[in-house]
């Protein structure tokens, strides 16, 4: 092949590529809603309020991203989806992001064929247990029976777990939140285990939160984060940098009350360029270039976001824990707006 044909080639694949991989960003537009798939109920990461309308530091993301692309955090669309139905929904192209309490694994992002582009929460599994079992360990849970979400990494470090120490367990397997929690209060397990953030969320709902322990162990890493699907980088890097921003924002001081005033003009380049005001990153992932004042207008900062929905302060009452920024002993981390 001469050059000039190769070259000609080169040109042809890289404007192939750049077209399929700005269609979920047109497609959304054009249909003027994000399709968001979400849980279909977990206090303070999603749930639909007393009017059905989803809420949630989970949804928060979803509100994000419709912020950024129109510049209007309500026009989401919320899929209520179980663990059994989340990749399936994605991978057809039901939803346009996942923000459902998923943990990024090898086989999810390489073998499912998903795109993670972040962790909002990082998180690990425990138990929780009534009192009067008289337990105050994990490693006393010889013999239990335990409800367990199926088709789920809890499902496959609980077995991890026992094995390792030598114990043997029931499985009673349920296939939703809803019923693990059923379930449990009707005494059909002794243990209910999932997400460290999960249990709190689902103690706080109970009748008697005070009747129920969480076990001080925490035997897994479960980094969750929201998803796209692996065969679109610009709608990636549209999800991905929503996320950065919110973490970003928080380090640099902006929140939802200054930001107007910071999208004036500041000292900080870094700031700058963030909200729009220099460096066109805005056009560079095909966003307006306020996209990031829209977050913060309309959704807020990672801190704040955070405080609002799962925070020390409210029924589920996390503190941050990992979910610090890094300067303050945690693990959240932006790359840089530059």
């Amino acid at each position: 092949m001469n050059k000039s044909v190769f070259l000609g080639a080169l040109t042809v694949a890289a404007l192939s590529a750049g077209a399929a991989a700005a269609a979920t960003l047109d497609d959304v537009k054009a249909a003027g809603v994000l399709k968001c798939g979400v849980n279909p109920g977990t206090p303070g990461f999603a749930a639909p309020d007393a009017n059905g309308v989803y809420q949630g530091f989970d949804v928060d993301i979803c509100r994000a991203v419709a912020a950024a692309v129109f510049g209007d955090a309500t026009k989401v669309e919320y899929v209520p989806l179980d663990s059994s139905q989340r990749f399936t929904s994605l991978s057809t192209g039901e939803i346009d992001l996942l923000a459902r309490n998923t943990t990024w694994t090898f086989v999810r992002d390489v073998d499912l064929k998903n795109e993670f582009v972040g962790v909002n929460y990082y998180d690990g599994q425990g138990f929780i247990v009534p009192k009067a079992l008289g337990v105050s360990s994990a490693k006393e849970l010889d013999g239990a029976t335990v409800c367990i979400e199926t088709g789920t990494t809890t499902e496959l470090n609980l077995a991890d777990y026992f094995r390792a120490n030598s114990m043997s367990y029931q499985a009673v397997p349920v296939a939703t939140f809803e019923e693990a929690q059923s379930q449990f209060l009707a005494g059909a397990c002794d243990v209910y285990t999932t997400d460290a953030s999960a249990l709190a969320a689902a103690r706080s709902a109970f009748a008697t939160p005070s009747d129920y322990v969480v076990l001080p162990e925490i035997i897994s890493k479960e980094p969750l984060g929201p998803l796209v699907r692996q065969d679109d980088g610009a709608w990636g890097d549209v999800a991905r940098w929503t996320l950065n921003a919110m973490i970003a924002a928080e380090e640099l001081g902006i929140t939802s009350a200054n930001v107007g005033e910071m999208a004036a003009g500041t000292d900080n380049p870094e700031i700058n360029r963030m909200l729009g005001v220099e460096g066109g990153l805005g056009d560079m992932i095909g966003l307006p270039n306020d996209w990031v004042v829209q977050i913060l207008t309309q959704v807020g900062n990672y801190g704040e976001s955070f405080e609002r929905n799962v925070g020390e302060d409210t029924p589920i009452g996390l503190s941050r824990g990992l979910n610090a920024q890094w300067k303050d002993g945690g693990l959240l981390y932006a790359p840089p707006f530059r």
